[in-house]
């Protein structure tokens, strides 16, 4: 179904296209824009999808408290979903609930804000990162500032991933779960992996009484995104993924 839209495409990065947008709709009178840097609405509305995951754990039985700790994966690129969703979460499950952010290695937008410790905007280029990666939707060159500040005290670590390994893992979801998902969906996968594998997870479980609950636990891996992939542009992503080799010891990690 055609419903009307018209999608305009900008060069540059994606901070570039939303200013270019953010301008556009000033002059609109009959324009509402949505701007992810910066919209509480949208904040508001991914945190809605917390309650939901919730309503899924109580169908199911899941519990999660002290015993039964829930470890959520969530892809970031500007933050306004993965912001969302731990700050809902956090007040949900509260200390019971432990939420990591996995951006590019090329993009670690939300991890520079929040690791320069400033209350300053820090754009990824003055690390002299140039934010490409195959995870176009986390492809972001600054951290929303409406999130950051909120994740200081929420957020319990930040990973990143390699575009190969983006990939690597992007066909092993197709390969033993048939999940059609596209690289920027694949990031948080790596999550329980760095988690358990990596001396620095293996301190935190280790220092919060978490590897004795690792058995009781659950883990969830966020994975929007890749429906609406074209199948060609997917086939491409496997066929690159069949030929590549990544490492996942995280022993430096």
């Amino acid at each position: 179904m055609n419903a009307g839209a018209a999608v305009i495409e900008h060069t540059g990065d994606y901070l570039n296209a939303v200013a270019h947008g953010r301008e556009e709709s000033r002059h609109d009178a009959r324009s509402h824009f949505v701007d992810d840097e910066y919209s509480a609405d949208l904040f508001n509305g991914y945190a809605v999808a917390a309650a939901e995951l919730k309503a899924q754990f109580d169908e199911r039985g899941i519990v999660v408290d002290r015993d039964h700790p829930l470890f959520v994966y969530l892809p970031c690129g500007v933050g306004g979903a993965p912001g969302g969703i731990t700050f809902s979460l956090k007040d949900l499950f509260g200390a019971d609930v432990h939420c990591f952010f996995a951006e590019p290695v090329a993009a670690p937008s939300m991890l520079v804000q929040l690791a320069s410790g400033l209350t300053e905007s820090i754009p990824i280029s003055d690390l002299g990162l140039d934010g490409r990666t195959e995870a176009d939707g986390l492809a972001v060159g600054r951290a929303s500032m409406l999130v950051a500040p909120l994740m200081r005290s929420r957020v319990t670590g930040i990973h990143t991933v390699t575009d190969e390994q983006l990939l690597v893992l992007l066909r092993h979801a197709f390969d033993t779960a048939e999940l059609e998902i596209e690289p920027s969906a694949a990031a948080g996968m790596a999550g329980p992996l760095i988690l358990t594998r990596s001396p620095t997870g293996r301190r935190y479980l280790t220092e919060q009484g978490l590897a004795e609950k690792l058995a009781t636990s659950c883990h969830v891996v966020w994975t929007t995104g890749g429906g609406l992939v074209p199948p060609a542009e997917r086939q491409k992503h496997l066929a690159r993924a069949r030929a590549l080799r990544a490492d996942f010891t995280f022993d430096d990690a």
